[in-house]
């Protein structure tokens, strides 16, 4: 797995779920298990802006050579995916999350994962 791999694969997946988080909160919110408000509509909006953002700058530096940066936006991207996974588990165990956020938990590992093999492999 390459940085330009991963690279596109965050710019695709940032832009797919910032979009539905900007345009389908409600659906999102639906699957987790979680009722829909308009305060988590507004929040859901505003991380949706963030995501086409990250989804912009992976885009742009898809081809970055090796590098401190890059490995420090590997690091850092890894490392919040896992947490992102982590923290789906424990609402998903507390019961404030249905079995619905399973899959954003498995593909916050997955990406992750791919991130942390990037950063290893420098």
């Amino acid at each position: 797995m390459t940085f330009q791999i991963m690279a596109y694969i965050m710019t695709g997946a940032a832009c797919l779920l910032g979009l539905r988080f900007i345009f389908a909160g409600g659906g999102v919110l639906k699957e987790w298990g979680i009722e829909i408000t308009a305060g988590a509509l507004i929040l859901f909006r505003r991380l949706g802006v963030y995501y086409l953002g990250l989804a912009l700058m992976f885009f742009l530096g898809r081809n970055a050579p090796p590098s401190d940066i890059r490995s420090a936006v590997c690091l850092v991207m890894g490392g919040t995916a896992i947490l992102l996974a982590c923290l789906g588990l424990s609402e998903f165990l507390a019961r404030r999350a249905s079995a619905g956020i399973f899959r954003s938990v498995v593909a916050e590992a997955v990406l992750g994962a791919g991130f942390i093999w990037v950063w290893w492999l420098g």
